[in-house]
């Protein structure tokens, strides 16, 4: 557990020490993701490493579901901003084909070669790209970090036109770190290099949304105190706009298996995902 007021914050945001073979994480990930894709170019329905800007991580895969997309979905990766790429999550679009959407998996340049407003707006001309390729709503999810990026597209200073913000029908927000704050008191700072200034913008919490589109709001149960408390926050903050928040605390998850729902088509969080 995390006592409060917190003493260490580098204990307070650690995942991987708290989560039985944490290690083995990361292949099982890529290696999943690798199979799905080598599966989905057999089939013709993804197109990779599509161009959305000039920087070499400036890419985006984009997966087609069998017949006319019903819409886009999008998922913004984690790694505090520094780690993973695109690569380890493509076995994630699963749920969202099966219901017809199209999927864009951007990557994007990590801290300290970037800054993570830099990265919201690397992350928003993905997005955006990936809207002029497929028709219909668009829906945001993103896990940790991604969580972050994706909430803050829609809100505070704007980072998406306003044609492509009027498409958002929904964004789901998993295990996102949504005050920034708290980050800086961490060693990771070093690299991120987050200053007042850019947490007082880039932190959702401290920001108004945009436009009432519907927010989900969840974590796994068993995470990190401060990720069930962050993601509470997002909550309790954005309920007071006109904002439609739904907050939910995933029994048995931990930070690096909350994610596994949107890999099946029938579970819960890719149906909340989706608005089904």
């Amino acid at each position: 557990m995390t006592d409060y007021p917190i003493a260490d914050y580098d204990d307070a945001y650690a995942n991987g020490a708290y989560i039985e073979g944490a290690s083995d994480y990361p292949p099982r990930w890529a290696a999943r993701a690798q199979a799905f894709r080598e599966a989905l170019s057999k089939a013709g329905r993804v197109r990779l490493d599509l161009e959305y800007g000039t920087a070499q991580s400036n890419r985006l895969d984009l997966f087609m579901p069998e017949g006319e997309p019903r819409g886009l979905a999008v998922f913004v990766h984690g790694g505090y901003w520094k780690a993973f790429d695109k690569s380890f999550w493509s076995h994630l679009a699963a749920g969202p084909l099966a219901h017809g959407f199209a999927v864009a998996m951007p990557g994007y340049t990590l801290c300290p070669e970037n800054r993570i407003a830099g990265i919201g707006r690397e992350v928003a001309a993905a997005v955006s790209l990936a809207a002029g390729e497929v028709a219909g709503p668009i829906r945001l999810t993103g896990h940790s970090a991604g969580g972050q990026l994706v909430t803050r597209l829609v809100s505070g200073a704007p980072l998406l036109s306003d044609e492509v913000l009027g498409r958002v029908a929904g964004v789901t927000s998993i295990s996102g770190v949504h005050d920034l704050r708290p980050v800086q008191r961490t060693e990771m700072n070093e690299i991120l290099n987050i200053d007042a200034a850019e947490a007082q913008a880039e932190s959702p919490v401290l920001l108004a949304p945009l436009a009432p589109v519907a927010v989900n709001a969840w974590v796994g149960a068993d995470e990190r105190p401060e990720f069930v408390r962050q993601n509470r926050a997002l909550y309790e903050v954005w309920r007071g706009f006109a904002t439609p928040m739904r907050l939910h605390e995933e029994p048995g998850k931990h930070h690096f298996n909350v994610i596994d729902g949107l890999a099946d088509a029938d579970h819960p969080l890719c149906r909340a995902f989706l608005g089904l």
